[in-house]
This record gives structure tokens, sequence and C-alpha cells, in this order.
């Protein structure tokens, strides 16, 4: 079963409390299974390449797109590179849909939806990641993960 130190990222997950968690018996908190795969994706979309010191190839290309205008080749750009950084680093994965927008309320943002299936569990999940193209908005460099 894969573990990881469970970490709520304040940009890219749903909870209230970012950071570090401390376990019930006062150590680390630990995520396991289908989570732990889940927050691995939303970690590898969120890293550029040569962002990790021993592993300068990982991450997603995502950062490439910002400031392109929000257009259908800017979604096929976004959508082949979360499918080029999730087929590379990720092969607990299957994914079954990727899909990218321009978001309905601000024209700034684009929406990317994962719809995948974690091999070992079978289980189906999605994620929706929002990026700012909008040069004035300062945290437009990492995806947001919206529900």
């Amino acid at each position: 079963m894969d573990r990881a130190i469970r970490f709520s990222h304040p940009d890219l997950d749903r909870d209230d409390d970012p950071g570090l968690r401390v376990s019930p018996t006062g150590g680390i908190a630990l995520i396991a299974g289908d989570a732990a795969v889940r927050q691995a994706i939303l970690l590898l979309l969120s890293t550029r390449p040569r962002e990790r010191v021993m592993r300068p190839l990982y991450g997603c290309n995502l950062h490439r797109i910002l400031f392109w205008p929000n257009d259908n080749t800017t979604a096929g750009l976004a959508i082949h590179y979360v499918r080029q950084a999730i087929e590379r680093w990720e092969p607990r994965v299957q994914i079954l849909h990727i899909d990218a927008e321009r978001n309905a309320i601000d024209p700034a943002r684009l929406d990317i939806r994962l719809e995948y299936r974690v091999r070992a569990t079978q289980v189906t999940d999605e994620l929706n990641v929002s990026i700012s193209l909008n040069e004035e908005n300062e945290d437009a460099d990492r995806p947001a993960e919206t529900r």
C-alpha cells in the first residue's frame, strides 16, 4: 500500500488547515492508498521541471503557458502537458479523460479537468485544476485545485 506524509497545500487542497499534520499519536500524519495518489498528482502538476534537485526532469510544464491567450491552442497545450507528466511520472493511474477550457466566470483562468483511475484499486477520481493566465495574479505560476 502506498503511504505518504500528509501535506495540505493551501492552493491545491480542499483543506482549511494547510501544512503538515500531527497524528493522534504525536507523529507526522500519513495518508495512504487513493488519497496518496491524489496528493502525488497534485504535487506533480504544481512542480516545474528542474525544481527538484535530485530529480530535475520531474514535474509538469504547465508554467510554460502562463501569459498566453486563453484560447483553444493554450487549452490543447495544457492537456498535452498534463498527459505527458502523468504518463511519465505517475504509473499508478490510468488517464480516463482530460479536458481544458476557459473559466466561465473569469476569462483569465483556464480550467483543467482530469479524470483518472487508480490501477491498484480501480477507483475513479477527478481533479479540477485552475490556472490563472493573467499576469496580474502573483500566484499565477501554481495551479489551484477547484471543486
